[in-house]
């Protein structure tokens, strides 16, 4: 086998970890996370010093008792 060595280009890397399809795509997932969990989690997408970030979490009291009684949201990742 020859090798075959590869060399990133950080810049360009860090551009795209923190391009906005980037984050069309982290938000994607998120909503089917929230989704899968049910009615009372809100998603918010924001970008960091290094990548595009994304959480669910629980904005009303029942969603929260749900997720902290029956893990609601690890489920939903499945």
């Amino acid at each position: 086998m020859a090798n075959l060595q590869v060399k990133l280009n950080r810049s360009g890397v860090r551009e795209l970890l923190q391009s906005e399809e980037m984050k069309a795509i982290c938000k994607e997932l998120a909503d089917g996370i929230s989704s899968r969990a049910g009615d009372g989690f809100e998603v918010s997408t924001f970008t960091g010093k290094n990548r595009v970030n994304a959480s669910v979490h629980a904005e009303t009291d029942e969603a929260l008792s749900r997720c902290l009684e029956d893990n609601v949201l690890l489920k939903a990742l499945r």
